[in-house]
């Protein structure tokens, strides 16, 4: 069901939706698709989404079930959105346009460049750290990006968090990430690498969504540290990686992984409020397996 819904919001962008594909769509929509928008009272048609990135996978998803989800960006020093999608006019995968009043830049390095009305002045009693965030009027958000033909903006990640690898190569993790994370196994995947000779994947599974995945595999039931070192489980992730790989260049794709015993979540202080992944804490934590993957 989720893949016939992901499938059918993309041949609905590409201009031409296949007759088979049709098809499954419809049966879906009866079995699957309609029972999802009964629970929201089969009266949304479209939401907005901010904050966190929702990811071309999930907005085609949504949209494939029938409710167009719109992204927007914004941050605190913005005051408010920037850019937004709206119902008329919008793109999956993409944050939208700049609002009225509004300008958007992308640096020669990637990070996104904002400046107008909603775009603060200053930093309160801090003239260093404004210096630092402003560049002939434009305020360097930390985010990167690229804007299409059309002026749509895409998030690429943070640019904090860009990996270097001892070549020099430049690879923001956050696109790969969420190739990863679409495996339902799969809760929290961190790539590494910062001074290293290629990319590896910290991969922390989905302990809500494992049992049910073990189930459907016939397999017996397991905890985090059990799954951890499973056959199975490693073969999965394998291929999960595998396929990731596929989307980008060699040097760009993950070489090893491990799959870590635990959970990232809010309480045990892996993740932020907004469930973003505190990379510092990530790397200074698992430094010894990190090494591991690099020893050999």
């Amino acid at each position: 069901a989720e893949q016939v819904a992901v499938a059918y919001s993309k041949a609905l962008d590409a201009g031409k939706v296949p007759t088979s594909l049709k098809l499954q769509h419809a049966l879906f929509d009866k079995l699957v698709y309609s029972k999802l928008r009964a629970v929201m009272g089969n009266k949304v048609t479209h939401a907005v989404s901010g904050g966190g990135a929702l990811g071309a996978h999930l907005g085609h998803f949504f949209r494939g079930l029938g409710i167009i989800v719109l992204e927007g960006y914004g941050l605190t020093e913005t005051t408010a959105p920037i850019t937004v999608n709206v119902p008329e006019k919008s793109k999956i995968g993409t944050v939208g346009v700049p609002l009225p009043g509004v300008s958007v830049a992308i640096a020669p390095d990637g990070e996104i460049l904002a400046k107008g009305v909603p775009v603060f002045r200053e930093y309160w009693n801090n003239p260093e750290a404004t210096a630092k965030e402003f560049h002939d009027g434009w305020f360097g958000t930390g985010d990167l990006g690229s804007l299409d033909e059309d002026g749509y903006l895409t998030i690429n990640g943070r640019k904090k968090e860009i990996i270097v690898t001892s070549s020099g190569k430049n690879i923001a993790p956050a696109p790969l990430e969420d190739v990863l994370r679409r495996h339902p196994i799969i809760g929290q995947p961190v790539l590494v690498g910062e001074n290293r000779k290629f990319v590896s994947a910290l991969i922390f599974l989905d302990s809500e969504m494992l049992p049910g995945w073990l189930k459907n595999h016939d397999l017996p039931q397991m905890d985090l540290r059990e799954a951890a070192d499973d056959d199975a489980i490693q073969a999965e992730v394998a291929k999960a990686v595998e396929q990731m790989n596929k989307t980008v260049s060699r040097a760009e794709g993950v070489k090893k992984f491990k799959i870590l015993p635990i959970e990232l979540t809010e309480e045990n202080g892996y993740l932020s409020a907004k469930q973003s992944v505190k990379r510092h804490l990530i790397n200074k934590d698992f430094a010894a397996d990190i090494d591991a993957l690099y020893a050999s």
